[in-house]
């Protein structure tokens, strides 16, 4: 650990935080001169080798996360055109589907129309651990290409479980005010909420941390959380 690092963890106290109270932490524990993420960090009482117990959605953020997004779609014809008009960064097909297998990956989200995923789906491999595969389940496999571009710049946040039952995801920037961070995490934590399987048994919500990109984690108090929510 760096001495920076050190210095804001020493500041973190052994408890449990309210959200806007973290929040505020997170800000001025924040030391590096780029404009850190805010990250959120969640541990479910699910089962992740259960397919049933998957927990995976969308939501959009009131405020947007702050960040840049670049916006890829595999699309022809028409769909290309609205695409473009929509404004992605990037529109095609088969040429899409050889340049990413050459090594080429330089966008952070992908959409594609159902009549391609066939094609898509060949890049399952590249694209699938790092999370940029298209999925029905989150939207962006689709026919209404221009609302899901829309919803992206406006600050689409998608998230997923991982293999130990986990959700990061991001909050926004640091620079961006409290109130609109908690508001952003405040609906990502509702959308979760939402999301708990029929079969997950006992308490759902079992930790729930902010961090900022390079700072410590504060904890939450999951229970107070929970209750706000519900």
């Amino acid at each position: 650990m760096g001495k920076k690092f050190t210095a804001a963890l020493a500041k973190v106290e052994t408890r449990l935080y309210g959200l806007d109270e973290a929040m505020d932490l997170v800000k001025s524990l924040a030391y590096t001169k780029f404009d850190e993420m805010v990250d959120l960090a969640v541990r479910l009482g699910i089962d992740p080798r259960r397919a049933d117990q998957m927990v995976r959605g969308t939501t959009l953020l009131p405020h947007g996360t702050g960040k840049s997004v670049r916006v890829l779609v595999f699309a022809k014809g028409e769909k290309e055109a609205e695409a473009r008009d929509a404004g992605a960064d990037v529109v095609g097909a088969e040429d899409l589907v050889e340049k990413i297998k050459g090594g080429w990956l330089e966008f952070d989200q992908a959409i594609a129309t159902p009549n391609l995923m066939g094609m898509v789906g060949k890049l399952g491999k590249v694209l699938g651990p790092r999370g940029l595969m298209p999925n029905p389940k989150t939207g962006t496999v689709t026919l209404d290409v221009a609302k899901v571009i829309g919803e992206i710049r406006k600050g689409r946040a998608e998230y997923k479980t991982d293999k130990t039952g986990n959700v990061h995801v991001a909050v926004g920037k640091v620079s961006l005010p409290r109130e609109r961070l908690c508001e952003n995490a405040n609906a990502i934590l509702e959308s979760i909420m939402k999301a708990k399987p029929a079969s997950s048994k006992g308490r759902y919500l079992k930790g729930v941390s902010l961090s900022s990109t390079m700072g410590p984690g504060i904890m939450l108090d999951p229970v107070a959380v929970a209750k706000r929510l519900t």
